[in-house]
């Protein structure tokens, strides 16, 4: 039984260097990132997966972010109360030979304990990592989302960045006119729950899929945080989980943003893990929808990207475009969203505020998988509503 237990364990660690071996195959070539997992071995995989846990009403990684470091923390804790119930035997202190090797018995027992204990924490390592290797992270090595929309990135120009910030907020502000839920402020709130919302937003992508087949197959309704206003403290919006393929959404935030949070989760269901993709198919997604409130909330996604990269190259023409074509409406939607996230900037660590320490580690984690200007990459989105605007304008 041992021996079967030890073999069970050797092979639960060899996963971990199994998964660095699909990265660097990944990494080398992206028609394996491509054709042999996302567009096989993990569209299958996710699709299985995310069609079970989608009859969970509530979101498993929450609940598993909070009963899992809970739990692995208590079978630590037993596991070394086994260690220290290892008794002496009562003639510990005798010079007997056979007492000694008494001794030596119960050292080696409790050697034996903690290295079970370590071997089950790598193994639990080793099953994770791996899962998050052929579940997400060879995605990241996988052709980009312009080849498979027929989109040519390249450099533009001031005035063409122009041009697609006039055309969004000309957008924005006819959608923001058909919107008629409000609260006592005029500022926009959803006419319905968030589940119908994540109804709308599946819908959407089965719009998108009938031109792009990439986006086909069935998707779940994305699932709302229990703690999303913990969860604005880290200034996440939202969060895909590739172990339990799950598009988990933060509700506290701004209701017109929700939306399009969740079809930019949804995206990371299809294995476009990149996150100034998944921001541009979101947009893609909102636009195919028949739902205004949807169509809006992708087009505020787009113009708020938009808006930031004209900032950084004219600020003057920022200010001047955003007051002759961004209603009053639109408007008061925006400053209420600053309101929302001013709310949160109270340092915690000196004068590093969470969602500072927060965007430090996902700047990280973007780095360790190739998105070498980190955080930076979200803005990149611009690129491909350039190419979508340039393509459309020729």
């Amino acid at each position: 039984m041992k021996q079967l237990l030890l073999r069970k364990r050797n092979m639960l660690l060899l996963l971990a260097p199994l998964g660095l071996l699909l990265t660097r195959w990944a990494k080398s070539s992206a028609d394996v990132a491509e054709k042999v997992f996302a567009t096989g071995i993990y569209k299958y995989l996710s699709r299985g997966m995310s069609f079970l846990t989608g009859w969970i009403p509530f979101s498993l990684m929450e609940l598993i972010i909070i009963v899992g470091p809970v739990t692995v923390l208590v079978l630590i804790i037993l596991q070394m109360v086994r260690v220290f119930k290892v008794k002496k035997p009562a003639c510990a202190m005798s010079q007997n030979h056979r007492d000694i090797m008494e001794v030596q018995s119960v050292a080696v027992q409790r050697i034996n304990l903690l290295v079970t204990m370590l071997q089950n924490l790598l193994c639990l390592a080793s099953v994770i990592y791996f899962g998050y290797v052929l579940l997400c992270g060879v995605n990241y090595h996988r052709y980009p989302v312009a080849y498979h929309l027929g989109l040519t990135v390249e450099n533009s120009t001031v005035d063409e960045l122009a041009g697609l910030y006039i055309e969004l907020a000309d957008k924005a502000t006819e959608l923001r006119a058909q919107l008629t839920t409000e609260n006592e402020k005029g500022v926009y709130v959803l006419p319905y729950s968030e589940r119908q919302l994540g109804k709308e937003a599946k819908k959407a992508y089965q719009e998108f899929a009938k031109e792009y087949p990439v986006f086909g197959g069935m998707y779940p309704v994305p699932k709302h945080v229990f703690f999303s206003r913990l969860m604005s403290w880290t200034e996440i919006t939202g969060v895909f989980t590739p172990w339990t393929m799950e598009a988990n959404v933060n509700i506290d935030i701004s209701p017109y943003s929700i939306g399009s949070t969740m079809c930019h989760e949804l995206a990371h269901l299809r294995g476009f893990m990149r996150e100034d993709e998944a921001n541009y198919i979101s947009y893609r997604a909102c636009m195919a929808s028949d739902s205004v409130d949807l169509q809006y909330s992708g087009t505020m996604l787009a113009l708020i990207h938009t808006g930031n990269a004209l900032y950084r190259q004219d600020a003057d023409r920022y200010f001047e475009l955003y007051r002759a074509h961004i209603s009053p409406k639109v408007s008061m939607d925006l400053v209420a969203n600053n309101e929302y996230w001013d709310q949160f900037e109270k340092p915690v660590v000196g004068e590093t505020t969470v969602g500072e320490i927060a965007d430090k580690v996902n700047d990280a984690y973007l780095k360790a998988n190739d998105q070498e200007d980190g955080t930076k990459s979200y803005g990149r989105v611009v690129d491909l509503l350039l190419a979508e605007y340039k393509q459309r304008k020729n």
